[in-house]
């Protein structure tokens, strides 16, 4: 793999609650991370070995409207990093960072999303919202209950656009952004554009998530769904069984198709969101440019929709650098090629 830099100057909703003990964390060497891809596939008891001996414990805290289960990697006093994972994968995507993150001295916190993993609600009452303003209070709320001021923050998929959100709005909170595709907030406006037919097509799932059936058949094919995304959006990454049954637990949470199916169908303007989210997403609406210290990063054969660099470009207004990244990296990039993900974080802040 190989990497060229460009650089300039500065509806009816689920309810359900998922309980779940906190538990301790146990951070571990880099070394411990070949055994969790050199596990064979249907080996499942050594799989959740191999996990453990990668994370330790998960941690749980309260954290606005959540229960938020998250791995912690590296000192307790190091610079914090705040990694955001998307749909449909887990905080796998970041197995092999956070460990190459933490042997250099950083804080990793790494969260499952609202519905994945065990992440809970704590009110059956709360509606099971996917819109993106809701993904990235609860990040602000994680680093709040955290007691972390400010945090470089990175992302993938529906996490690149989260922490696009947090440096754009909350700037004071974010060190530095690193995003793989760029800049991805949106609107409920914007998504009422049209776009050419070839575009459209790659969006397929959107449109089957907003009819009933689609979400009837996401609740009963998650598995086989999530897998044909993972081949879609990364073409040319062989990834085993194992390594993607061990993210697709993740989607065993009760919560997990109605959050799926509200995000879809919120960006098209098909549900609606929350009061409290309308004067964030007014704002969001208006595109604002980010100004952190930011890396944004793409595959070369990333498979999902994804704008080129040339079109966001601008929207960043403080030190910036845009990586195209060689060898047949996909969509979920930071999994794909993570010692440049992790080496991204390193560097962003020194931009």
């Amino acid at each position: 793999m190989t990497a060229a830099s460009t650089d300039r100057p500065h509806d009816p909703q689920r309810r359900s609650l998922l309980g779940g003990a906190a538990l301790a964390l146990l951070a571990v060497p880099l070394g411990a991370v070949g055994s969790v891809f050199a596990e064979p596939a249907g080996s499942a008891g050594p799989r959740r070995a191999a996990t453990a001996a990668v994370w330790g414990p998960l941690k749980q805290i309260d954290a606005g409207v959540l229960r938020v289960s998250y791995a912690e990697l590296g000192p307790r006093h190091g610079p914090p990093v705040l990694l955001l994972h998307g749909w449909p994968y887990d905080i796998h995507t970041y197995v092999e960072v956070a460990p190459r993150l933490a042997a250099r001295g950083y804080r990793v916190i790494v969260p499952y999303l609202r519905g994945y993993g065990a992440t809970a609600f704590l009110s059956a009452d709360t509606p099971r919202n996917g819109q993106q303003a809701a993904l990235a209070a609860d990040s602000i709320a994680l680093l709040d209950a955290l007691g972390i001021d400010s945090a470089i923050v990175g992302g993938c998929d529906w996490g690149a656009r989260t922490a696009g959100i947090l440096a754009a709005l909350w700037p004071q909170r974010c060190r530095g952004l690193v995003s793989v595709s760029g800049y991805l907030i949106g609107s409920q406006q914007a998504n009422q554009a049209p776009l050419p037919p070839k575009a459209e097509l790659q969006w397929w799932y959107q449109f089957y998530f907003a009819t009933e059936r689609g979400e009837r058949g996401y609740a009963q094919n998650r598995r086989e769904f999530s897998r044909l995304i993972w081949e879609l959006a990364s073409p040319q990454w062989r990834f085993d069984d194992a390594t993607f049954e061990r993210s697709a637990a993740a989607f065993d949470n009760p919560d997990h198709v109605a959050v799926v199916i509200h995000n879809y169908r919120w960006r098209l303007g098909l549900a609606q969101g929350e009061p409290q989210f309308d004067e964030l997403e007014a704002r969001l609406a208006q595109a604002p440019a980010i100004a952190v210290p930011t890396i944004t990063l793409e595959g070369d054969a990333n498979g999902a929709p994804h704008p080129p660099a040339a079109a966001y470009a601008r929207k960043f207004t403080g030190p910036y650098a845009h990586r195209e990244l060689r060898g047949g990296i996909g969509h979920n990039l930071p999994q794909e090629a993570p010692e440049a993900f992790a080496q991204a974080i390193v560097e962003v802040t020194a931009l």
